[in-house]
């Protein structure tokens, strides 16, 4: 049976769509708990609103099951283990399951010595990295996450032609009084490869020039990455000032593919992530009540700081990730109207029924 094409405002029960996820995973072959927390983190993400690394990647993730790109099983391989640093092979194992792992390694050990890092090369796609600032906000502590994929690039060093990097995401979550947070998801060029790749197919365009082709003229028209020879996509600052993402790329790189002594030296392997995680102790430092007393001062700074637009007030980052989460998880989780074609017809072929839009 086919599953109509829903339409743009049509809502999903967050649980179902997890439930999904989970029994699809599982019947392409993923352990049944590694199964389980891709499917959350996946869900996590469309209930935040980053619905290009959400339930979108959850096709290509059974893709790479299927064909053995990712592992199915087993554990992460320690190389190196120090009290505040640790460094795993993560031989290619689904990466959402990799980060949770680690963040239950590392949180032990940070409340003890005040910071805890660790390395993960080989590991699969990690999705949506601002998913992982929850724990942050939840626990209590200071999270930095950085991620590259040393097998892929689609992003030229400021002033070249030919792509070196990827688009480089790096991640910062903190708690702020009260249940709020702050979450930084961010990348060190202008958009990225999902939003390209959506764009493409739709036929659309960018509404600005965020990549160049091959000889360096800027365009908006994402088909730029797919010519030969292919465009990139502009560091952040673009043509004027993209040094400043250029300088950000080469930091996630430092810190992912240079601690990890694997990245883009080594022959490529497939679809995958090298993966830093920093978690702070705010105890450990100036303490909670202070971190948060100078962190709430500059948050009501820039909620009330008088905006360019009086419709648009200053936010957070991560603000309206948030209160998109709690409005979600109530009245339904609003996919891309891309996500259900796309995956109705894998859930028929694995016995696996894509859920129903909500009616309500």
């Amino acid at each position: 049976m086919n599953t109509p094409a829903p339409t743009a405002a049509a809502r999903y029960d967050a649980a179902a769509l997890t439930a999904f996820a989970r029994q699809l995973l599982e019947a392409a072959g993923l352990q049944r708990d590694m199964a389980a927390s891709v499917a959350d983190t996946l869900v996590q993400g469309d209930l935040l609103g980053h619905d290009t690394h959400g339930l979108a990647l959850l096709a290509g993730y059974v893709k790479e099951l299927e064909s053995g790109g990712m592992r199915a099983s087993g554990a992460p391989l320690t190389v190196s283990d120090k009290p505040a640093a640790v460094l795993w092979d993560g031989q290619r194992l689904p990466g959402p399951w990799l980060v949770h792992q680690a963040l239950d390694l590392l949180t032990p050990r940070a409340r003890e010595m005040g910071t805890a890092s660790l390395v993960i090369r080989r590991s699969h796609h990690i999705a949506c990295l601002a998913v992982y600032m929850l724990r942050a906000l939840e626990d209590g502590l200071l999270l930095m996450l950085a991620c590259s994929d040393a097998n892929a690039a689609s992003v030229a060093p400021f002033g070249g032609t030919q792509a070196v990097f990827t688009p480089n995401p790096l991640a910062l979550g903190f708690p702020l009084g009260g249940d709020s947070g702050v979450m930084v998801d961010i990348s060190a060029s202008i958009t990225t490869n999902g939003m390209s790749n959506r764009k493409r197919a739709a036929g659309e365009r960018f509404s600005h020039d965020w990549l160049i082709d091959a000889q360096g003229r800027p365009g908006n028209d994402p088909q730029l990455l797919f010519d030969d020879p292919p465009g990139t996509l502009l560091p952040v600052g673009g043509l004027d000032h993209g040094h400043k993402g250029y300088g950000l790329a080469l930091l996630v790189e430092a810190l992912t593919g240079g601690l990890a002594g694997h990245g883009r030296a080594d022959p490529p392997e497939g679809w995958g992530a090298t993966v830093h995680l920093t978690l702070h102790d705010l105890d450990a430092f100036g303490g909670k009540h202070d971190f948060l007393r100078q962190m709430d001062h500059i948050a009501h700074a820039c909620r009330t700081n008088r905006p360019a637009d009086a419709q648009r007030p200053v936010r957070l980052p991560g603000e309206g990730g948030l209160a998109r989460r709690r409005a979600q998880a109530t009245e339904g989780v609003r996919l891309h109207p891309a996500i259900a074609p796309a995956l109705a017809p894998i859930g028929q072929r694995l016995g696996v029924p894509f859920p129903a839009a909500r009616r309500d």
